[in-house]
C-alpha cells in the first residue's frame, strides 16, 4: 500500500536505417549484402521489435510514474500547510508526499473522516514515525471512492490538515 523508494529506468533507442544498405538498433548492425540477407533482415526485425517493446514498457512505467499527484509538506515560506491542501484523484492513482520545509512531518489519515471500509493504519505513516530530511517522499495508493481526512501529527494542532478526494 504505501513505500518509500526511488528508482532509474534506462531505456534503449532504435535508430532507425543508414544511408550506407545496413539496418542499425542500439546493439545489433547487420550489412544488407550478405549471403542470406533474407535472414539478416528478419534477424534485425526481430531484435528491433525486442528493443521497441522493451523501449515501450520502460515509456509506460514512467508514464505511469509522472500521473503520480505530489503533495508538498509545508510550504515554500516555512508554513506548516500541505501544498495544494485539497486534491482529487483517480481511484489507484498513486500519492506522493514529500517533505519541502518546516520539517519533521507525517501524514496519518483520520480514522473518522475516511470511506467505510478503509483501515487507517494501512494507508498512514504511524504517528511517531517522520519524514526529517528535504526531499523525504511516502507515497500511498487509495482505491476505495469517497474522501479522505489526514493531518500531520506533530503539526496537526496548526492546522497542518488535508483531504483527498477519490473519484
Amino acid at each position: 500500500m504505501a513505500n518509500i523508494s526511488s528508482s532509474a529506468v534506462a531505456i534503449p533507442s532504435f535508430t532507425g536505417l543508414k544511408s550506407a544498405g545496413s539496418a542499425t538498433t542500439s546493439k545489433v548492425t547487420v550489412n544488407l549484402v550478405s549471403a542470406t540477407p533474407k535472414f539478416s533482415i528478419k534477424a534485425s526485425l526481430k531484435e528491433a521489435a525486442g528493443i521497441a517493446s522493451v523501449a515501450f514498457a520502460a515509456s509506460a512505467l514512467l508514464a505511469s510514474n509522472a500521473l503520480a499527484a505530489e503533495i508538498l509538506l509545508g510550504d515554500e515560506d516555512g508554513g506548516l500547510s500541505f501544498v495544494p491542501s485539497s486534491i482529487t484523484v483517480a481511484s489507484g492513482e498513486k500519492i506522493v508526499f514529500k517533505n519541502n520545509k518546516g520539517f519533521p512531518h507525517n501524514v496519518v489519515f483520520d480514522e473518522d473522516e475516511i470511506p467505510a471500509g478503509v483501515d487507517a493504519s494501512k494507508i498512514s505513516m504511524s504517528e511517531e514515525d517522520l519524514l526529517n530530511g528535504p526531499g523525504d517522499t511516502y507515497t500511498v495508493t487509495l482505491t476505495e471512492k469517497g474522501t479522505y481526512s489526514y493531518y500531520c501529527a506533530p503539526h496537526q494542532g496548526a492546522g497542518m490538515v488535508g483531504k483527498i478526494t477519490v473519484n
